[in-house]
């Protein structure tokens, strides 16, 4: 099976300006993300996209290929990754003649993901009928219980159950969205307009990995988490 693995690395960041190269623990951030696609023996070449020539110098020492640019209109804080992750195939396709069979993008602001995760997301896709794998976490707020919302001037729960629901662990399980790894078929990414518009399913990187920077605090607690992991003093 012929995998594509993709990192999609802008050069604009508002929450932490120039985040996908900044230095984390003597590398830069996008480095992270390449070693571990490099590393993961169902990927099968490793491209990225991005608008920023820095980036794409990086990505090519690290082993990464950048045979196309991304285009200022999906590089700005309007872009979908949905848009970025179509274009990419097609400019991959052009460029390179090599069509993948499976298509996986790895976001770079996730470094605390494993090789293996890689590969059980991968795994879980092959052993289902969906068009897609997403990764998740438990989710640390419950709209059934704990998340609010202003209806008509007043705070209410954002969704109602049939029922009151008295305890936490009694509320139906709901999971965050983290921006880590996708899985996804080629073909679906070709014919359809956003992720969850078919039958896409969830692998499970539980809450210590499913950190994501946006903010300075994040890159602190990424940093803090990934030197415990490698046995440095925080």
């Amino acid at each position: 099976m012929k995998v594509l693995g993709l990192i999609a690395a802008r050069g604009g960041s508002k929450g932490v300006p120039g985040k996908n190269r900044r230095p984390l623990l003597g590398k830069p951030l996008v480095a992270w993300t390449v070693e571990q696609a490099r590393a993961c023996p169902e990927i099968s070449r490793v491209a990225i996209s991005t608008d920023d020539p820095a980036i794409a110098a990086i990505g090519r020492e690290y082993g990464a290929e950048v045979p196309f640019v991304r285009p200022p209109e999906l590089a700005n804080d309007q872009a979908g990754k949905w848009h970025v992750w179509q274009h990419a195939l097609k400019a991959w396709e052009e460029a390179t003649g090599w069509s993948p069979d499976l298509f996986v993008d790895l976001d770079c602001t996730s470094p605390l993901r494993d090789v293996e995760d890689i590969s059980k997301a991968i795994a879980v896709f092959l052993s289902s009928q969906c068009d897609a794998v997403m990764s998740v976490c438990p989710a640390r707020k419950n709209p059934y219980f704990n998340m609010v919302e202003y209806q008509h001037g007043a705070l209410k729960l954002s969704k109602t159950p049939p029922e009151p629901i008295l305890r936490r662990q009694d509320a139906p399980a709901v999971y965050e969205h983290v921006a880590s790894i996708y899985v996804v078929a080629p073909r679906y990414l070709r014919e359809a307009n956003s992720l969850l518009a078919g039958k896409a399913i969830g692998y499970d990187l539980g809450p210590e990995k499913g950190i994501d920077i946006d903010t300075e605090v994040d890159f602190e607690i990424v940093e803090y988490l990934m030197k415990r992991r490698l046995g440095q003093r925080p």
